[in-house]
């Protein structure tokens, strides 16, 4: 197993039944979403585990190599842009390496949510698409996955079906919504059962983005 991550984590009850690994974006920290565990007003009846990993700090290119935490390098946004693959699989390992964690501790895998905002949306979709076995579903939140310039990626049997929460503001100065309708008509062509959401936001979280959120954690968890 991979050097584990150093983790924010929030349990919402004794003996969880579900764990949510939630990947922040560029720059913030595993504290970035913390504020959000309250207000999905999940139900006691299902206990939860939400794990808020710290990514590693590292130069970024984008922002004129000054160190930061970041899941992977980044050139530029942009269509056909040059991608960070070892950053990638980096961060998929280190993911990977969390929700074998979460087995030990007695979730299964299809109790698991793979969750993400920005950079770490990009690595929750690159990663809980081609995982080896069934998960709960994939939160992705302003976000998109370079796939038209050929991004080494395999899907996975296990997660060809599993349900994608998808959320992008149409007012993101920093992912352009039409690099995640992109990635959204990419993937509702292979196959996967996408939920799209627009909200009248910039680069951020929507209230009523929040309430989809619950209502979509309570369809693809155990039942409370």
């Amino acid at each position: 197993m991979a050097d584990l991550l150093e983790c924010v984590e929030v349990v919402t009850g004794d003996a969880p039944a579900a764990s949510i690994i939630w990947l922040h974006g560029l720059g913030a920290d595993g504290h970035d979403f913390e504020s959000i565990v309250p207000e999905l007003k999940l139900p006691g009846s299902l206990p939860v585990r939400f794990v808020f990993p710290h990514a590693p700090v590292r130069p970024v290119t984008l922002n004129n190599g000054l160190p930061m935490r970041a899941w992977f390098d980044i050139v530029k946004i942009g269509m056909h842009q040059a991608r960070d693959q070892a950053g990638m699989l980096a961060s998929r390992a280190a993911l990977e390496a969390l929700i074998a964690r979460e087995n030990v501790r007695g979730i299964p895998t299809a109790h698991i949510v793979l969750a993400g905002f920005s950079q770490g949306g990009a690595v929750a979709l690159y990663t809980g698409l081609q995982y080896k076995e069934k998960l709960a579903g994939i939160m992705a939140l302003s976000t998109y996955l370079p796939l038209a310039e050929g991004f080494d990626f395999q899907i996975s049997p296990a997660n060809a079906r599993t349900s994608i929460f998808y959320a992008h503001g149409n007012q993101d100065p920093v992912v352009p919504i039409q690099l995640a309708e992109h990635t959204r008509n990419e993937l509702s062509a292979r196959g996967y059962p996408v939920i799209w959401h627009t909200y009248p936001m910039a680069h951020t979280v929507h209230p009523e983005e929040i309430k989809h959120l619950r209502v979509w954690l309570l369809s693809v968890l155990p039942q409370a």
